[in-house]
């Protein structure tokens, strides 16, 4: 059990790292609560704050628009400035830091619940099979790298991958397009960490995957799984490349309110904030009835204490205002990395925030991980 730095709130749910309840979050936030991150990020070397004030190159992948100064990397760890030039950390732009495996149809992906390779749906335009494609693989693409950070990151493994070149593994886009050439693979996601970074690379591989899924007559959906927080134009690219080739975009919004997204987060929520609606606007503007299906899915983590009925309300009313049928999924939170000490989501708290969700008016609510809930 902690106690808030503040008030002196006591619960099972405060974790020791972050020592701050929600109301306090709320009530009076400072830019002093994100020190939790730097601590942490500066101990294995990763930059401790987004930086978008100095004289370095500026960099517009992301929302965080870092100043990135000569011989230094970006908040991500990925993109470095190396004589006044950006460029990737494997300094070509061509090679990635990733790990690859195939995964059996039907997966854990959070889009499992509307995805052509689990349901009968796409079929025969987008699936090779009018139920669940067995005996196929989504290409799993697993990125080092990430442009925020998340004090209960479930996948910490992606920042040793920037910061130790032990854990490096580069991944030129040939190689995993040779990958994705396997007649048993149906699917590709990207995901981490973060593919923002690796947009670049992404988009490289989904143009020229695409071109020869058409010219051969072959199914690869192409899946992005992210925080949201892309330049808008690389999002545009990303939602264009899903929607031509049968995929998703699943878009994880983190929490409702700015100051709770700063806190779990390390980044301005207020920017991040504005920026996720921006692109969900977008993919929310594309026409998907010939699909039978949504390009977009949206889900959040149900963080005990820190995200509640009112956020999933929010976030829910968001997306209802603009279509009823989108998919929201709500994941149970399981203690990991700087909120280990934490507790799990109960099935009474999930299901208050199905009942947010519902309320707000979405049609199509999931919980994703169940077998979690305590």
């Amino acid at each position: 059990m902690a106690r808030c730095r503040v008030c002196g709130f006591e619960s099972i749910e405060i974790p020791r790292y972050i020592s701050l309840c929600r109301d306090c979050i709320l009530k009076d936030f400072k830019d002093e609560y994100l020190g939790i991150h730097g601590s942490w990020r500066g101990s294995i070397g990763l930059k401790q704050y987004p930086n978008s004030s100095g004289d370095g190159v500026r960099c517009i992948f992301c929302v965080n628009e870092c100043s990135i100064e000569p011989g230094e990397s970006g908040y991500c760890g990925v993109i470095l400035n190396r004589d006044g030039i950006l460029t990737h950390i494997s300094g070509d732009l061509d090679k990635a830091v990733l790990y690859y495996y195939l995964d059996p149809i039907p997966t854990n992906c959070v889009a499992a619940h509307v995805c052509p390779a689990s349901n009968r749906v796409g079929y025969p335009k987008y699936s090779v099979s009018e139920d669940v494609e067995h005996g196929y693989y989504n290409l799993a693409v697993f990125f080092g790298g990430c442009n925020i950070d998340c004090l209960f990151c479930q996948n910490i493994e992606h920042k040793y991958m920037v910061v130790d070149p032990r854990y490096r593994n580069y991944v030129d886009v040939k190689e995993l397009f040779k990958m994705a050439l396997n007649d048993k693979v149906t699917c590709i996601c990207f995901f981490g960490g973060d593919p923002t970074p690796h947009t670049i690379y992404t988009l490289k591989f989904s143009k020229e995957i695409i071109e020869l899924s058409r010219k051969a007559g072959i199914i690869k959906r192409l899946c992005w799984e992210t925080n949201g927080l892309e330049n808008p134009l690389l999002f545009k690219k990303m939602v264009k490349y899903s929607y031509d080739s049968g995929g998703i975009i699943k878009i994880d919004w983190k929490a409702y309110y700015p100051e709770i997204y700063s806190v779990l987060t390390g980044i301005d929520g207020f920017k991040a904030l504005k920026r996720i609606k921006e692109n969900v606007d977008y993919a929310l503007s594309i026409d998907y009835s010939d699909r039978g299906y949504p390009l977009l899915t949206i889900s959040t983590l149900v963080i005990p204490h820190y995200i509640s009925y009112d956020d999933i309300y929010g976030i829910a009313s968001y997306i209802a205002e603009r279509d009823i049928d989108i998919p929201y999924i709500l994941l149970a939170f399981a203690p990991h990395h700087l909120m280990r000490d934490g507790v799990t989501t109960s099935y009474r708290h999930m299901m208050e925030c199905v009942d947010a969700a519902r309320d707000a008016g979405l049609r199509n609510v999931f919980i994703g991980n169940y077998w979690l809930l305590r």
